[in-house]
């Protein structure tokens, strides 16, 4: 009888971790802010605001991820084309947002995020969501190209995916000044 082997539940933590910081620190503050925005974690314009226009931004992302709740809902849950009208188009189109804001510049870090917005059932989708919403027109050809090329094969042609809800999820860190721990 050949024993199961199980991952450790802190070396998955610990590999979310690492993939988050392989991410640059532009695309690590976005999902940061995401995350707060979508999961309604802080007060995402007092915490990630730096002026009027990032303002403005977050209050556009906060109305635009009320509909987060909706689309957990509309998770379908077989691969019928009748079941994905209600959850596709309203995925694509946050996909799409979250893309245009030039902070997300790949589809790990799509994945990494959305993962986190909307839980493990959204694996399946996320590839073809990513290369609709990457594919629009709204995006420069350049940036569309470098979207499409950062999905692998084996991420667009997975023939299954993990059910394992995410452990780590990045929060904002309070800068410390060293100068005045050094004593």
């Amino acid at each position: 009888m050949t024993k199961e082997i199980q991952p450790v539940p802190g070396a998955m933590t610990l590999a979310e971790m690492k993939e988050f910081a392989s991410f640059g620190s532009a695309t690590q503050r976005y999902i940061r802010r995401s995350l707060d925005v979508g999961l309604e974690r802080a007060d995402a314009v007092e915490t990630w605001s730096r002026d009027v226009v990032e303002a403005a931004s977050i209050k556009a992302q906060i109305s635009l991820y009320k509909r987060f709740p909706d689309i957990r809902k509309a998770i379908p849950k077989d691969c019928a084309i009748e079941s994905i009208e209600a959850f596709m188009p309203a995925l694509i189109s946050l996909a799409a947002y979250d893309l245009g804001q030039g902070r997300i510049s790949s589809f790990p870090a799509f994945r990494f995020l959305y993962e986190r917005l909307l839980g493990p059932d959204s694996r399946p989708w996320l590839p073809g969501a990513f290369c609709a919403a990457a594919s629009l027109p709204h995006l420069h050809p350049k940036t569309r190209k470098g979207l499409l090329q950062s999905i692998s094969e084996a991420a667009a042609t997975a023939p299954g995916w993990s059910t394992r809800e995410p452990s780590f999820f990045p929060e904002w860190v309070e800068k410390v000044d060293v100068s005045k721990t050094a004593h």
